[in-house]
């Protein structure tokens, strides 16, 4: 009988900026880098639709630790909103449910939008990962039912018309966490008049990692040395202001203990708050600055063996 040898998995560190494909789910997609790059361990940092393309960081190893933060930050979107028709998922993987005329203006477009920036109160939609009693919304959708849910508050940072050519609208969108693009399509088509769905929809930032240096699967897969492609972990981090420790601070830090920042530390920033860590040029984690220069460890990095 032939034994069964399991694959010994590396310990890979670092973030890889995906150009996700349409078609693939992220878990899919995550599947397929942490194979390539062989990592043990491995998460991605908030879920793209499979009809949608563009920026998914994939966290190896140490990053994961802080893949909340991304999941936490402001996304942005460039979507094509597909005018006239909605879907019962509204998408372009859903069946048409309603077809109207479009006749819309440029400036009718213009006011619309206005209504929908800043600080706004979304309904979830049922073809989501969102559950009730242990099962996802997109389970009872597709037993066609359709259950009650409460409108969330959400923030649209940025509606920016881009181009309108009927019944094509594309648009540019920086919003806060758990907004649902396809809902404000669709109900940007409701304030028309004419009903919408997403023609496409690509994510070009999140937090402060942007599509500069977004790499595909297949680019991936053919390159020689694809852990050369990982950022380093603080990569997720750059946002957070620098602690700089001495040798012997960094060893106590390491151990979690808070630390009074006196003339002892090698640099400590003004502002109070969440900050990276370093001793030389090697990150130990982030920590929170509290008054008085008092140092609380929040997430270390593991040591090497």
């Amino acid at each position: 009988m032939k034994q069964h040898i399991k694959k010994v998995r590396d310990l890979v560190d670092g973030v890889l900026l995906l150009d996700k494909p349409v078609g693939l789910s992220s878990n899919d997609a995550l599947i397929k880098a942490k194979r390539v790059l062989n990592a043990k361990k491995a998460g991605h940092t908030g879920t793209l639709d499979p009809f949608a393309t563009g920026l998914l960081p994939l966290c190896f190893g140490e990053a994961t630790k802080f893949s909340q933060d991304l999941l936490e930050a402001d996304k942005t979107y460039e979507t094509t909103v597909h005018l006239g028709i909605t879907t019962n998922t509204g998408d372009t993987e859903g069946e048409a449910i309603d077809t109207r005329p479009v006749d819309v203006t440029v400036e009718q477009i213009q006011a619309a939008l206005a209504k929908f920036r800043g600080p706004i109160l979304q309904v979830p939609p049922m073809y989501s990962a969102l559950k009730r009693d242990g099962k996802a919304y997109y389970e009872y959708a597709r037993e066609g039912i359709t259950l009650e849910r409460e409108a969330r508050p959400v923030t649209i940072h940025k509606l920016e018309f881009i181009a309108y050519e009927a019944p094509m609208l594309k648009l540019l969108v920086t919003c806060s966490k758990g907004t649902y693009i396809r809902v404000l399509g669709e109900d940007i088509g409701k304030e028309l008049g004419c009903g919408a769905h997403l023609n496409a929809l690509r994510r070009v930032q999140v937090g402060a990692l942007t599509a500069e240096g977004m790499i595909t699967l297949e680019a991936l897969q053919a390159h020689a040395e694809p852990l050369s492609l990982l950022a380093p972990v603080d990569a997720l981090l750059s946002s957070f202001p620098e602690v700089r420790l001495t040798e012997e601070l960094a060893r106590r830090f390491l151990q979690g203990q808070r630390l009074a920042l006196g003339k002892e530390a090698v640099e400590v920033p003004q502002e109070q708050g969440r900050v990276r860590v370093y001793h030389d040029s090697k990150l130990l984690g982030t920590g929170i600055l509290h008054e008085y220069a008092i140092l609380a460890p929040e997430r270390l990095i593991a040591a090497k063996q």
